[in-house]
């Protein structure tokens, strides 16, 4: 990802309205044949019914809410049974259960569809548990950047994306930070004025805190998974640590994203690491003021796409076809963008005008970082040597 400097400050300033598409239409129904006219029913039409995972906030279930009916409305033949695993408690053990119900020749573990990261999609990759996906049976996957596409081996969809970023109450903060070293400055000079949250319970604080670790080492570590790069976090570990002092209630650090939400929103702090689709949505339904703005810095957080991954041995492929093809359509797009403030999923020049025009330079400047399993390992190092100082 290049660098930008301040795209998105430009989108506090924007409150994305779009109207709910209802997708209620009318129920199909086979009469029967009129009286005494001899004719024969047509028979009904088989439903194909799949089971689709995916977690997160509560928008993100807001959003399936949303885009299930609209689907089913123009597919009578195919019902899709959401399952939600709420934020914080794991999506881990649906993983789980699709390499488990494989390795046991039971299929897919009734788990047709899944929504993750990237870390999911790497580990399916190596697990070989991911279908291949391609334009011959999801047309719409046309609509995609093929680099994007690429960079998963076609293994996943990148359905919509976000970033975390800073956000600030811009009443209390004339200059925000512009840089890793100003912000690490600023927060020095503003003691207790900034917080982040635990890094195991949401990606804003583990973005502060990962970014903080890799400060110090080449640029292409962010791709790294080798565990023997564990022994480069030590200048990081110790930044960190120095930082606790200075941060809110000199080292508390709140459960969950919305943990430092509540803070900013409350001023008891003026500057938190926040995902920018969660503080434009808040923006927007007045959780948090309008005085809230927004600034990525350079080098910057991390941020990229929410995938979508059907297992391979799934039976129901051909009916998570037709939904991903809906899913990656501009219609659907704009809803995400409407619903849940974030980044499209698909080429931007392949969405209405005034969505392109909204988003020019915004959804640049962030990173992605692909660590593996060695997010996990953070956050024991983080636990035990920052969070227990």
């Amino acid at each position: 990802m290049s660098n930008k400097k301040t795209a998105f400050t430009l989108l506090t300033s924007l409150v994305l309205v779009g109207s709910l598409l209802a997708g209620c239409g009318d129920k199909n129904s086979n009469d029967s044949a009129a009286a005494g006219n001899g004719a024969t029913a047509e028979p009904a039409a088989k439903t194909t019914e799949f089971s689709f995972y995916y977690t997160g906030s509560q928008n993100v279930d807001d959003l399936w809410k949303t885009l299930i009916p609209m689907f089913e409305a123009k597919n009578p033949d195919v019902k899709v049974k959401p399952v939600y695993v709420a934020s914080g408690t794991g999506a881990q053990p649906t993983y789980d259960r699709i390499l488990a119900a494989k390795q046991a020749n039971k299929g897919s573990g009734d788990i047709d569809l899944y929504e993750d990261g990237i870390d999911s999609v790497n580990k399916g990759k190596n697990d070989d548990i991911w279908d291949t996906l391609s334009e011959s049976s999801i047309p719409n996957l046309k609509n995609v950047d093929e680099n994007t596409l690429k960079d998963v081996s076609n293994l996943a969809i990148p359905y919509r994306a976000s970033a975390v970023l800073l956000a600030y109450n811009s009443d209390k903060v004339k200059d925000a930070p512009k840089t890793l070293d100003e912000l690490y400055d600023w927060i020095r000079k503003n003691p207790e004025k900034f917080a982040y949250n635990d890094p195991s319970t949401g990606g804003a604080g583990s973005s502060f805190v990962t970014t903080a670790l890799y400060k110090f080492l080449p640029e292409e570590a962010i791709h790294n998974s080798d565990p023997s790069i564990m022994s480069q976090w030590g200048q990081g570990i110790d930044l960190l640590k120095d930082l606790g002092k200075y941060v809110y209630g000199k080292g508390i650090y709140p459960k969950k994203n919305q943990g430092t939400l509540d803070l900013l929103a409350s001023g008891e702090v003026d500057m938190i690491p926040a995902w920018s689709d969660m503080v434009l949505d808040q923006i927007s339904k007045g959780q948090l003021p309008a005085t809230t703005k927004m600034q990525q810095i350079t080098p910057g957080f991390n941020g990229g796409p929410t995938y979508l991954m059907v297992p391979k041995l799934s039976e129901k492929k051909d009916a998570v076809y037709k939904f991903l093809d809906f899913v990656v359509s501009p219609e659907a797009q704009t809803e995400i963008v409407n619903k849940m403030h974030g980044f499209p999923g698909i080429k931007l020049s392949n969405m209405p005008q005034e969505i392109q025009d909204s988003f020019k330079g915004a959804s640049e400047g962030y990173r992605t970082f692909n660590l593996g399993d060695l997010g996990k390992e953070i956050n024991k190092k983080w636990q035990s040597e920052v969070a227990a100082q």
